[in-house]
């Protein structure tokens, strides 16, 4: 009974059953087999939807009935700077020069498109996992980081898409070396710009997360973010250069400010340095 008694106590810390390094490893590849489960399912409806999903959404950029141009140019005499999107026909032709290319590319735009729908399910099989490891004053902040970070992501995705590619690829369709050379833009090189700053975006939008978990494993403080501020800004406003190379300053402006915020929402959340003893 005591030997027993002895073992249960030693399996036991505050109240919840510890667990081995395979028994952690179990509980891993069951959460990796159900997120392969749901991965393959989105891949297969996203298959099936691509048509529709590729005319309306993943190709809406081509033409000026694109909601975000049409958005933009009823502004337009509004805000100075502001770009010419009256252009009602701007129209981009996509061509594709290699025979397996369409089919190759219907199969990776419904992987990477499943996988971002997939992105909470991900977050939340893996807090599944983390949260037995946490203490309960630790699960709260944890847990607001991961769903923090979920938000941001797709916030990213969404400011990639409504406004670094249609800006970027616009300008980058219209423009003319000379006037003997008509772009002729292919499908390979479309999609990988779209995902790129798309998904670039996404995980440009995760560094106050990073900052964060940096603070907090005592590498990075709010004092560091601070002194650095202007260097940040030229950085930031050299990034933006290269994201939207149009050269006019509402396109810049309008990639550096959410770049400046997630600078500026960084120094907010990350941790002030620890006092030095005896000061």
């Amino acid at each position: 009974m005591s030997g027993k008694g002895q073992d249960l106590s030693a399996e036991q810390t505050h109240g919840e059953v510890q667990m081995s390094f395979w028994d952690h490893l179990e509980v891993l590849r069951w959460a990796l087999i159900r997120i392969a489960i749901v991965l393959v399912i989105l891949v297969v409806a996203s298959f099936l939807a691509m048509p529709h999903i590729f005319d309306t959404l993943i190709l809406g950029p081509t033409t000026s009935d694109f909601f975000i141009y049409r958005w933009f140019a009823s502004m337009g005499n509004a805000i100075p700077f502001f770009p010419d999107f009256s252009d009602d026909g701007f129209h981009v032709d996509i061509i594709n020069i290699n025979v397996a290319s369409q089919f190759m590319t219907h199969i990776s735009t419904s992987f990477w498109l499943s996988l971002v729908a997939l992105f909470p399910y991900i977050v939340y099989e893996l807090w599944k996992f983390v949260s037995p490891a946490l203490y309960s004053s630790e699960k709260k902040s944890v847990s607001h980081a991961f769903f923090a970070g979920t938000f941001m992501f797709y916030l990213g995705c969404a400011v990639g898409y409504c406004i670094i590619f249609p800006f970027t690829f616009r300008f980058l369709a219209e423009y003319q070396v000379s006037q003997t050379i008509v772009n002729q833009i292919s499908m390979t090189s479309y999609m990988s710009n779209f995902l790129g700053m798309v998904f670039i975006m996404g995980v440009i939008f995760e560094l106050p997360l990073l900052a964060w978990l940096l603070s907090r494993l005592g590498i990075l403080h709010r004092e560091f973010l601070q002194n650095y501020r202007r260097h940040a800004i030229v950085v930031l406003l050299v990034l933006a250069a290269v994201i939207t190379p149009t050269g006019d300053p509402f396109s810049l402006m309008l990639v550096f400010v959410p770049l400046y915020l997630l600078y500026e929402l960084a120094v907010r959340i990350v941790r002030p340095a620890e006092p030095e003893p005896g000061s």
